[in-house]
């Protein structure tokens, strides 16, 4: 039986990936596999893990998460920080996408930080095309 691959472009098993975040069984070491994992809850359409792993000051009340996207890369660009000991850092990537047919990509840094000892999504800073 072959395993699906995980989205966030790790080449690893999803299971052994960010399954293990996304199912509670592990969590993020880093803010990148803190990212990756958010992003491959937005392919699986896991909203509870992105309100889970959201800073209790920023997260939203309810997510709608955009049904006609379908997520198809990850790139992550740039880190700061985010390092096993580290309070704080960013992640800048490049996440790509279909709607209707159209690709698209959204090119974001997003900033994160511990809570309570745990890897947390604070908010970030979406790029537009140019």
């Amino acid at each position: 039986m072959t395993q699906r691959r995980c989205p966030c472009g790790s080449a690893l098993p999803y299971a052994d990936c960010c399954g293990r975040l996304h199912d509670g069984t592990a969590t993020a070491a880093t803010a990148e596999q803190l990212m990756r994992s958010r992003y491959s809850a937005f392919v699986t359409g896991d909203a509870g893990y992105l309100q889970r792993t959201w800073h209790s000051s920023t997260r939203p009340h309810r997510l709608h998460l955009d049904r006609s996207l379908r997520w198809t890369g990850l790139a992550v660009l740039a880190t700061t920080g985010g390092s096993l000991l580290a309070a704080e850092g960013t992640v800048e990537f490049r996440a790509s996408y279909l709607r209707e047919g159209r690709p698209g990509a959204q090119h974001e840094t997003s900033r994160f930080v511990r809570e309570g000892g745990q890897w947390r999504y604070l908010d970030g800073i979406a790029t537009r095309p140019g």
